[in-house]
């Protein structure tokens, strides 16, 4: 079997993570980054990979067989577009898009052409949430009724200081943080299908919003609540908890917890609660096993996915249909904090 040759558009911190994550793949090799900053380009040249100017200029002279795109998210449509027009698999970091609108779009172009698209929501590659999903798909929970969600972490000032578009209208923690949460609240629990939201402004002053909570109601009938904030002092987040990325310290502390008829979940320690000896009863005793799970980076899950995905092996696991459903929620979120009003997300039936 010939290695899948893969190129990446956009040499930054998603970006590099890919190339090491590439680096740990057999029979996947880095066909080429298209990078214009001159230290990121010197970063791949160093390592021996070739930099192009363009994604045209890629794929007519790299032999690409997918690309990977870790740019700014304004962009990803746009560059999107241009491997589908190549006949070219792509990859798209998350999230897909900064308006559904455009993601519809992608998706539909990608569709039309027959090529697949899929994007980089990677935690669902993570082996955490792959034992978490087969607990819930196993009926192990019973039938699921409610999901607590909770994204608290404080930013410092540095990080607003060290790129100032941070601070502004948009670019609070609904829209650059909770699209991560919903994505796997969606894989684990079922579609949404409304939202009500309320945000309030940011203590420092800020355009933006640094707390957030709604509340979703799913298909299924469940109920679920989240909340998102960036200037809360706090351990219950995927990044601290999960230890999925090592910049963030680890906490002993879970993020979510899924609740069923028969017996509920928390996540990502993956503890599942029933009571003993009988049907469940408020009276009776209650206990908790922790669940075994592999342990693997789920960047890496990913890249072997989309090398399988682009042999023909595999259907993507995170569609562009799935990455733009993500987004629509995400919207839906934001215009019911700065309306009040309860949301009804497109294509859906209450």
């Amino acid at each position: 079997m010939s290695a899948v040759r893969i190129g990446i558009v956009g040499v930054g911190l998603v970006g590099k993570r890919h190339l090491d994550a590439m680096a740990q793949v057999a029979l996947v090799d880095i066909a080429g980054v298209v990078e214009h900053s001159a230290d990121s380009a010197a970063y791949a040249r160093e390592r021996g990979i070739d930099v192009y100017p363009s994604i045209d200029a890629m794929l007519d002279k790299g032999r690409i067989d997918g690309v990977i795109i870790a740019t700014p998210t304004p962009l990803h449509v746009e560059q999107a577009l241009c491997c589908i027009a190549h006949h070219c698999p792509v990859l798209v970091e998350k999230p897909i898009a900064t308006r559904s609108e455009d993601a519809a779009r992608l998706v539909q172009q990608a569709e039309q052409a027959d090529v697949a698209l899929l994007v980089g929501h990677h935690r669902r590659y993570n082996p955490i949430i792959e034992r978490a999903h087969r607990i819930i798909q196993d009926g192990q929970l019973g039938i699921v009724r409610g999901v607590q969600a909770t994204c608290w972490f404080y930013k410092p000032d540095a990080y607003f200081d060290a790129a100032p578009w941070r601070k502004r209208q948009g670019a609070g923690p609904i829209s650059v943080n909770l699209v991560h949460d919903i994505d796997l609240i969606r894989h684990l629990v079922g579609e949404v299908v409304s939202v009500q939201a309320q945000a309030t402004p940011s203590l420092r002053g800020f355009e933006n919003e640094d707390i957030a909570a709604a509340v979703l109601k799913f298909e299924s009938g469940a109920i679920g609540t989240i909340t998102v904030s960036d200037a809360i002092a706090a351990p219950w987040s995927w990044e601290h908890t999960a230890g999925e990325y090592p910049v963030y310290p680890v906490t002993t502390q879970s993020c979510y917890l899924i609740g069923g008829s028969e017996g509920s979940l928390s996540v990502p320690d993956l503890r599942l609660w029933s009571h003993q000896g009988g049907p469940p009863d408020w009276w009776s005793p209650i206990s908790a096993t922790s669940q075994i799970r592999a342990s693997a980076d789920p960047l890496v899950n990913q890249i072997q996915h989309f090398a399988q995905v682009i042999r023909g092996d595999a259907t993507p696991r995170v569609s562009g249909r799935e990455g733009l459903r993500t987004l629509q929620v995400v919207e839906a979120i934001q215009h019911s904090a700065q309306s009040g009003e309860r949301i009804v997300l497109p294509g859906v039936a209450e």
